[in-house]
């Protein structure tokens, strides 16, 4: 049996489904809100929203920085290794960017300076929002290829839906921004829910056997897949945190948080939808 058990006996599906749907109902809620109040569910970064981002090495404090910047939009400063820093400025025309940029030049000549207008980031926003819908699409079909069951089907498309809405709610509570790097990981959130749903709903319905034995089979195999993942996540986060490297950070972050939210939807959600359709007579169970 092993330290780790899983006995779905225990639990009815209508007890195992309500906690994940319970945070899925709540997240939908947060983010309609905040699409309401922002344009987008997850608040933009300035790879979306358009801005000024400024990298520089400087031993100067933040609250240096940001007394020397007082009279400018700056939104956010970021901390690197070596005294390096990146500064976020919010959208600028173009006499105060000008103005800005002979700002930074007094005092640090050495500046990287990057300006993404508003329309370039709409087009990005539209470029990582039809990579996000185009990637679900396909894996929701490859899901009904494989299976050819529409509850079984259905349970996985579900919990990868749920992965991605619940991991969205927490980066807005983390304040964590919607950036090309964070939208990278979501869609391999996606592709990691689909293989661990794949794998449990293909061990319930290919194998021969008792349901609550297939059961405990996939989640040891399942739960030491996720924990070895969530090490390697883990030993990144910390490093990128040691190392101040915020992108990476926020990236590691995403992933952590929607690695454990797909455990939950994963061995609750899709499982507790699983045993509800092969205890059915539609489901055949034996």
């Amino acid at each position: 049996m092993g330290f780790f058990t899983y006995d779905i006996s225990r639990y009815p599906p209508a007890h195992m489904v309500a906690l994940p749907l319970l945070l899925l109902g709540v997240s939908l809620i947060f983010l309609s809100f905040n699409t309401l109040a922002t344009g987008l569910p997850v608040n933009p970064g300035i790879d979306f929203a358009g801005g000024v981002g400024v990298t520089l090495f400087t031993p100067d404090s933040r609250e240096e920085i940001e007394e020397y910047f007082a009279d400018f939009p700056l939104s956010s400063v970021g901390e690197s290794i070596n005294d390096g820093r990146y500064l976020v400025f919010e959208q600028l025309d173009d006499e105060r960017f000008r103005a800005l940029t002979a700002r930074i030049q007094e005092r640090y000549p050495d500046a990287g300076i990057d300006q993404i207008g508003e329309t370039f980031g709409r087009t990005l926003q539209s470029q990582a929002l039809y990579a996000l819908l185009f990637s679900f699409a396909g894996m929701s079909v490859v899901v009904f290829l494989a299976f050819r069951r529409i509850i079984p089907s259905v349970a996985v498309v579900l919990s990868a839906f749920s992965d991605i809405v619940i991991t969205a709610a927490f980066m807005d509570v983390l304040g964590i921004s919607l950036t090309l790097g964070t939208t990278a990981a979501l869609l391999m959130l996606i592709g990691y829910s689909v293989d661990s749903d794949v794998l449990l709903t293909s061990k319930l319905l290919k194998r021969k056997g008792k349901l609550d034995e297939k059961l405990e089979g996939a989640f040891r195999t399942g739960l030491i897949m996720t924990t070895t993942t969530l090490t390697a996540v883990a030993a990144m986060f910390v490093v990128s945190s040691i190392g101040q490297l915020a992108i990476v950070r926020d990236i590691s972050v995403v992933l952590l948080v929607g690695l454990v939210i797909d455990l939950m939807n994963t061995w609750m959600l899709n499982a507790g939808l699983l045993k509800w359709y092969l205890a059915s007579p539609a489901g055949g169970a034996r």
